[in-house]
């Protein structure tokens, strides 16, 4: 089971809430699906990020990905050794995989994201297709 501290997107992308930021990545089945990573771009701190909007993008060498937000507000934070070490990402996404934080304009969106479970069976619903 996937950690059960964050909420989930149907788009793989996840969020840690603490307070009025949230922590954001992809998540393991994201990396998953992807399969070797080879390039990763960010949004840059200071950027507006609006929830279901495309933020940054991902490639590996079997296809290219953006980044979705999932929640609106403006990025305090980047990991910005992150494109330059895909390890970490690929070995642990809900750890040292982070890749930007977003201090929340409208905290309620959180409520729109799924909860670890169900995460977890909108995945199984994926891989059963």
């Amino acid at each position: 089971m996937r950690p059960t501290d964050r909420k989930y997107s149907e788009t793989s992308e996840w969020a840690k809430i603490e307070g009025d930021t949230a922590t954001v990545g992809i998540t393991d089945y994201a990396v998953k699906q992807l399969g070797d990573l080879i390039y990763l771009d960010l949004p840059e701190e200071g950027d507006n990020v609006v929830k279901g909007d495309p933020c940054g993008e991902i490639e590996s060498v079997k296809a290219a990905s953006d980044i979705y937000s999932p929640l609106t507000g403006e990025v305090v934070a980047v990991n910005a050794n992150l494109p330059d070490d895909l390890d970490n990402l690929a070995k642990d996404p809900f750890g040292h995989g982070w890749m930007f934080k977003v201090k929340l304009s409208d905290p309620g969106e959180v409520a729109h994201l799924k909860t670890a479970e169900e995460y977890d069976q909108f995945v199984k619903a994926q891989e059963a297709r």
